[in-house]
């Protein structure tokens, strides 16, 4: 009488199967492409907009001075709240190692003019001498055509 044996121990695959893991991947990946360019605005606001918008690129840099006045009134540098009084001295210490001295302003669309005008003001006070104002282009294609 033979015993049958089964030798499928002799026989196990050891192979790491890396398909899930690149596929988890390139998900990640698409979401962090899809993600970064919102992160470059810290605070939300809704920009005006305008015809003769011209692009300005400095603004998107990492290092860019940027001023964002909310509907509420509220002023940001950066993604910090700071007060109108304390504005002035902490844009002069960002831009004292810089060699371009331009501060960009981002104000909501619903803004108080005053409160602008006051954030304006907190800029030139730290010595700004060139301040872009951050608009969106108009979109030609929203308008209806004249007939």
């Amino acid at each position: 009488m033979a015993l049958a044996k089964r030798d499928e121990g002799k026989k196990v695959n050891s192979n790491i199967n890396v398909t899930p893991m690149v596929d988890v991947m390139l998900v990640l990946l698409i979401i962090f492409m899809v993600i970064t360019p919102m992160l470059n605005n810290k605070v939300n606001v809704d920009l005006p907009k305008a015809d003769a918008a011209v692009v300005m690129e400095d603004a998107n840099k990492e290092d860019a001075v940027v001023v964002a006045v909310t509907r509420d009134g509220r002023v940001f540098l950066g993604g910090d709240q700071v007060t109108l009084d304390d504005m002035g001295t902490k844009i002069s210490t960002k831009l004292e190692n810089k060699t371009n001295k331009e501060v960009f302003l981002r104000a909501d669309v619903r803004a108080n003019y005053g409160k602008v005008m006051d954030a304006v003001d907190g800029v030139r006070s730290a010595g700004v001498s060139q301040l872009g104002l951050l608009t969106e282009k108009k979109d030609d294609s929203s308008t209806p055509a004249a007939k």
